[in-house]
């Protein structure tokens, strides 16, 4: 394993993130697993060297969280030994206060988040998503709060325009309040619309990059083509999924084909190796269903792309629309 700072900050991570939404509960969608079956996979990361872990409260609507805390206590014998990051915005409950990024919201969220983890602090705390209704003053300056009262160590952003997290961090700086160390984008050989702005000033601010969806939802991994039915539980009935991909995108998934074919190695050991070569890529959040997932995450560390191959990966692509700002 490998490990790097996070961005500028201090704060050193693992260059895989394995990501948490696998693991809850199968009422909130039908692909997810149960702590049992979580618990060999959350232990054959630690033992690969993973140290950073992510969730949100959204996830199974806190049992993620709750299955978090209780895994990473039980295969770490000290809290600082790990990297813990949790996500607020999304509703958790019916109430008109229940969602978004007020500061009522922060500091209800923030201790319900330690309340299932079973800590008294995280390590990086992400807003998820911008919340248009909230003026990012007041969302900085709760943070800002919940940073000073020990209950978070940094803060980090997700998915939202470049402008905005421009806005974000100069506020911040403005105000003499924590700025964001780490952006959550979504960015994969099939969604490259981040490299225009987002990226660029990432880089430019020495902001970390953790991007999601590193696979495309398992599209990267082989498990598409124009002929075939979904063969997961997830691909048939994972909706965000066929929002943000489509046929069309296939050819990409060919050249992973390829390039892969001619490497003796799994499509996705070249996709992640693909992205970990971009610059100012920290570490790809994980979603691993299966040890062998992250089997192929850490091996990807070790591939070396050429030039040649870089060049075939990237040149199906074609600009489109936005996606997963929402």
């Amino acid at each position: 394993m490998e490990y790097v700072r996070l961005g500028s900050s201090g704060l050193n991570v693992s260059r895989i993130c394995l990501g948490m939404m696998s693991y809850g509960s199968r009422e909130w969608r039908d692909w997810v697993l149960d702590e049992q079956a979580a618990e060999p996979i959350v232990r054959h990361a630690v033992e690969q060297g993973v140290i950073f872990f992510d969730t949100a409260d959204v996830y199974s609507r806190g049992v993620s969280e709750e299955i978090t805390g209780r895994l990473l206590s039980k295969f770490f014998t000290r809290r600082s030994d790990y990297v813990l990051a949790t996500k607020l915005n999304s509703p958790m409950g019916d109430g008109p206060n229940d969602r978004g990024l007020s500061r009522k919201h922060i500091m209800d969220s923030i201790d319900n988040s330690l309340r299932r983890l079973g800590t008294e602090y995280v390590d990086l705390y992400q807003i998820h998503r911008w919340d248009y209704d909230t003026p990012i003053e007041e969302t900085l300056e709760a943070l800002a709060d919940v940073v000073r009262a020990g209950k978070v160590r940094y803060i980090g952003a997700s998915s939202m325009f470049a402008w905005q997290f421009a806005k974000a961090q100069y506020t911040a700086r403005l105000h003499g309040w924590p700025q964001f160390i780490s952006m959550q984008n979504h960015y994969n050989l099939l969604y490259r619309e981040e490299e225009r702005e987002m990226l660029p000033l990432c880089r430019d601010l020495g902001v970390g990059i953790i991007p999601w969806s590193p696979l495309a939802r398992g599209w990267l991994t082989g498990s598409r083509t124009p002929e075939q039915q979904p063969p997961t539980v997830r691909s048939g009935t994972d909706d965000f999924a066929q929002q943000l991909y489509h046929d069309a995108e296939l050819a990409i998934v060919e050249a992973v084909r390829q390039v892969a074919s001619q490497q003796g190695k799994p499509m996705a050991q070249i996709a992640l190796a693909w992205l970990l070569s971009r610059p100012g890529i920290t570490a790809p959040v994980i979603g691993a269903t299966k040890t062998k997932h992250l089997d192929d995450a850490v091996a990807a560390l070790d591939v070396v792309l050429s030039d040649d191959a870089v060049a075939r990966l990237e040149a199906p692509y074609h600009p489109r629309e936005v996606r997963g700002h929402s």
